[in-house]
């Protein structure tokens, strides 16, 4: 069976320094089984329903082996999320409009599972560079918008991106709640934290975070952590939710140990996502 990396993507760290990125050795394990629910995002609220309408879970599947990343709700059929999370699974169960995903019968809480003939890896990503870190799941079927689903939205395709450094950003999802934590969480949560200049991020990550990366504040201990992995990243506008990033990884020692959690920058991709799934915000 194909072994996974986490859901938080880690970099290795020694007492002199920095491990090389040709040097680093990343833990391939098993994602966290959806059958010890418990933990969420560090140091994060209690998301309320309908708050994150954007937000999807995924349980994905290798065999009779059960893991879970996040996602971000495109449109009616298309799911970004992260490349590791999806690269040779079998099939995932797309989990719509939930904040407890132990409740099946909750409110506007909606399963669609999705085949890997469904799944879109980029054609470039890259597990020892952590490069390309992006997927796609088409939904076999459309999804109602209702109340507590609704899709985010792309960045405007005009060729001048912000690098959002500075700005507040929101990011969400059932990933552990603590580095002692040993699996994801009932209840969704989120964290609303600056985007690091990626100068000050590649001085946690030497030579590991490039352009195609976006970095958030680790301070007082918000952070993603294990099982949020593919989540959204978002940059509010008025009523509007854009989409920034995908989560791709942190730091092997701890999630709230202070270090930026770095995610897949959305802007760097927009061409590959409108050829792939037809979604455009012209």
């Amino acid at each position: 069976m194909k072994t996974f990396i986490f859901a938080t993507l880690l970099i290795a760290v020694v007492s002199a320094g920095f491990v090389p990125i040709s040097q680093r050795r990343l833990p391939l394990v098993p994602l966290v089984p959806t059958e010890e629910l418990e933990g969420r995002i560090t140091n994060g609220e209690l998301a309320k329903p309908g708050q994150f309408k954007y937000q999807v879970g995924l349980k994905l599947t290798i065999g009779d082996k059960g893991f879970w990343c996040g996602g971000t709700l495109l449109s009616e059929r298309w799911i970004l999320t992260a490349a590791h999370c999806t690269d040779g699974v079998d099939g995932v169960t797309v989990y719509l409009g939930a904040t407890d995903i132990h409740n099946e019968n909750e409110e506007g809480q909606q399963r669609i599972y999705a085949s890997k003939s469904n799944i879109i890896v980029h054609e470039k990503w890259e597990p020892a560079t952590l490069s390309n870190d992006i997927s796609l799941i088409k939904l076999p079927v459309p999804v109602e918008f209702n109340n507590y689903i609704q899709p985010a939205t792309l960045p405007k395709k005009n060729g001048q991106y912000s690098t959002y450094d500075g700005e507040m950003v929101w990011a969400s999802g059932w990933g552990k709640d603590s580095d002692s934590a040993t699996a994801v969480s009932q209840f969704l949560r989120y964290i609303e934290v600056p985007v690091l200049p990626r100068n000050d991020c590649t001085k946690y990550y030497a030579g590991s975070v490039t352009d195609k990366m976006i970095c958030i504040s680790g301070k007082d201990g918000k952070s993603t952590c294990n099982g949020d992995s593919g989540g959204p990243l978002i940059y509010k506008e008025g009523d509007t939710n854009y989409v920034i990033g995908a989560t791709s990884f942190g730091i092997i020692i701890g999630c709230e140990k202070g270090w930026p959690g770095v995610f897949t920058r959305v802007t760097s991709y927009l061409d590959w996502i409108e050829e792939k799934s037809g979604v455009v915000n012209a």
